[in-house]
């Protein structure tokens, strides 16, 4: 039974562990003021009939704090990932040349920075509320053991500690929301 317990503890700081990376990703494809190329990772180009993310056709340099420089592999494909980040939802206006394609990065209205903070919210309560279904799923779990005959202070040991690593991991979400927050705002 013990084994069992531990098996449960260590999927749930696994998991836990995942939710609190998705989270940071999720955060930094959002834009905080200054350039970075982590704003087009969502972003995908036509690459001969098959949508192909952006970072694996050209690379992409940040030549000062207000703008990203794409350089496809393939000069035949400037003109695909200008019109891809026209379409795309990122708002930028894309520049290109014989080279490749120049973005500036615009200075962010009040307004924007705020929308920008609401979904950085909106982002960190999700992680939140995975990590919360993760220590449901194994306390449940843990109180099935519990029927099958585990010690009742072995499980509510277990318990404690998921309820522990649950805190933990979302105080490091908050830590992630108040840095992106700080970012944003700062101009």
């Amino acid at each position: 039974m013990d084994e069992e317990i531990q098996f449960y503890l260590s999927e749930a700081e696994e998991s836990m562990g995942k939710s609190l990376q998705h989270t940071g990703l999720e955060l930094s494809r959002i834009r905080a003021g200054k350039a970075s190329p982590a704003m087009l990772d969502s972003l995908r180009v036509d690459y001969y009939g098959t949508p192909t993310p952006i970072a694996q056709i050209a690379n992409i340099s940040v030549p000062d704090a207000r703008s990203l420089f794409i350089k496809p592999w393939e000069k035949n494909m400037i003109s695909e990932v200008a019109k891809a980040i026209k379409n795309s939802d990122l708002g930028l206006n894309p520049a290109s040349d014989a080279e490749g394609v120049r973005l500036n990065i615009p200075p962010m209205t009040e307004e924007r920075r705020r929308d920008l903070v609401k979904q950085v919210k909106n982002e960190t309560e999700s992680g939140k509320i995975r990590i919360r279904g993760i220590r449901k799923d194994v306390n449940e779990s843990l109180r099935k053991l519990l029927k099958d005959g585990a010690a009742e202070d072995a499980i509510k040991d277990a318990e404690a500690k998921v309820q522990k690593a649950t805190d933990t991991y979302i105080s490091k979400i908050d830590e992630l929301m108040s840095k992106k927050e700080s970012e944003i705002m700062t101009i």
